[in-house]
Parts: structure tokens; C-alpha cells; sequence
């Protein structure tokens, strides 16, 4: 069976995950950072009243800061993180494209020679004869950023 994934660069090279789990895909705008957030996390926007992290996998993985370019896009995701469906914010430098695949166009991770580790990766996806898509697992990679949660000390109160 055919399954369609979303490709996005970033870092120089082309990710992918499931088009199922991309809710929509937003210009990048300002982002409000949150004092004490895991570096990875960026910070967070407005997203038609909801407060929504967004997450820099660059950071994630490990490089430089994804750098903000007329073409950085924030693609706002759900992803389902200890049993819980999560809607996120993930920093890419460009969209590509959909993309379909089938399960004969999709090997297995590789153990050597990705950026990513390989617990992130479903598999590469064979775009064509000479180039590979990385198809990340979004539930897992998500769900090991540590979400900033408000510090609130004995006797103190917190505002709704």
C-alpha cells in the first residue's frame, strides 16, 4: 500500500514523515522564546489561541541552529507522545514536496552514516535511482523533547 510523507529540507539534507501526521504548514513568524526551554525547543507561537511549541530538530540532532531564511517554514505536526496526541511546531528550512512511496521503495535505517539517530528513522525512502529520503518516526523523535512545564513553588499562585 501506497503511504504519502511530507519532504522538507533541512540541514542539507531531506527529511520525510507521514502526511497523516502534518496538520498544516505555516510561514515562519515570530517565535516567543521560553526562559528554561530544552534547547531544542525554539520557543512557542500563537496558534489561533493555542500556545504551540515549536521544535528546531537541526537542535535536536545535534547541529548548528536552523538558520531563518525567506523560506523556513514551520510545519505544525501531531504527534502522539506517551499516549497523548501533541500538536507541534517543527523548524524546517524549505518544504519540498508529497511524496508517495510504497513499502518496496523503503530500506531499512542505515547503522552508519546519518546525522539522525537511528532509533528517529523509519527507513530511507528510494526517491529515485540515485537519491533517499530519511523518513523520520515523529512520535518518537518528538517525544524525547522535553516540553518546558510552568515551576510553581509551594504557596504560590498561578494565573489562568
Amino acid at each position: 500500500m501506497t503511504m504519502q510523507y511530507l519532504s522538507f529540507q533541512l540541514a542539507g539534507e531531506e527529511f520525510a514523515f507521514g502526511i497523516l501526521k502534518v496538520k498544516e504548514i505555516l510561514e515562519y513568524d515570530t517565535i516567543t522564546r521560553v526562559p528554561n526551554a530544552p534547547v531544542a525547543v525554539r520557543g512557542v507561537i500563537n496558534l489561533r489561541g493555542s500556545v504551540v511549541p515549536v521544535v528546531d530538530l537541526a537542535l535536536q540532532f545535534g547541529l548548528a541552529p536552523t538558520a531563518i531564511t525567506k523560506r523556513t517554514c514551520i510545519v505544525i505536526v501531531e504527534a502522539r507522545v506517551d499516549g497523548v496526541d501533541l500538536v507541534m511546531g517543527v523548524l524546517a528550512d524549505a518544504v519540498s514536496q508529497v511524496i508517495d512511496l510504497g513499502p518496496e521503495a523503503i530500506e531499512p535505517p542505515p547503522a552508519f552514516g546519518s546525522r539522525v539517530s537511528v532509533e528517529y528513522l523509519v527507513g530511507m525512502g528510494k526517491l529515485d535511482d540515485k537519491k533517499f529520503v530519511l523518513i523520520l518516526d515523529i512520535d518518537r523523535l518528538l517525544g524525547d523533547v522535553t516540553l518546558p512545564t510552568p515551576q510553581v513553588t509551594e504557596g504560590q499562585t498561578v494565573c489562568a
